[in-house]
């Protein structure tokens, strides 16, 4: 029985000639037999993910509430304040020049502030973005 089986020259995959051998340089076909079973019968496959973009609406509220905060810094500025009223001439120009350069260096310091929490948000995304990367 092991000299038939030695006998034998090994089978090849693929179409047959008459003769019972495949041809030389000749390509089979894929198999022509059922579909390989889905985990999905008769539905489609779930889709992906829809990837949520909350760090856009985070760095959006921190840019509204900056604009807000700026609006309403350089908004208190305006008018004769408090400790101005009763002054006159000189006196009253010196204290409301000196009102509006407090109200500018306050305003100038919340935009300092604004790119700075910009910076670091943009760095934080960045890191962000590295460490979620698909390879």
């Amino acid at each position: 029985m092991d000299d038939q089986h030695r006998a034998q020259k090994p089978q090849s995959w693929g179409p047959r000639n008459s003769q019972g051998s495949a041809p030389p340089n000749a390509r089979s076909a894929p198999p022509q037999g059922p579909a390989p079973e889905s985990p999905y019968q008769g539905e489609t496959p779930p889709r992906p993910k829809k990837r949520r973009r909350v760090f856009l609406w985070i760095f959006l509220a921190v840019q509204i509430l900056f604009l807000i905060w700026v609006i309403t810094g350089a908004a208190s500025g305006s008018g004769t304040p408090e400790e101005c009223r009763g002054l006159a001439g000189d006196d009253l120009k010196l204290c409301e020049d000196a009102n509006d350069a407090g109200t500018a260096i306050g305003v100038g310091l919340i935009i300092g502030l604004w790119a700075a929490v910009d910076v670091i948000l943009g760095f934080t995304y960045v890191v962000y973005r590295l460490a979620t990367r698909r390879s």
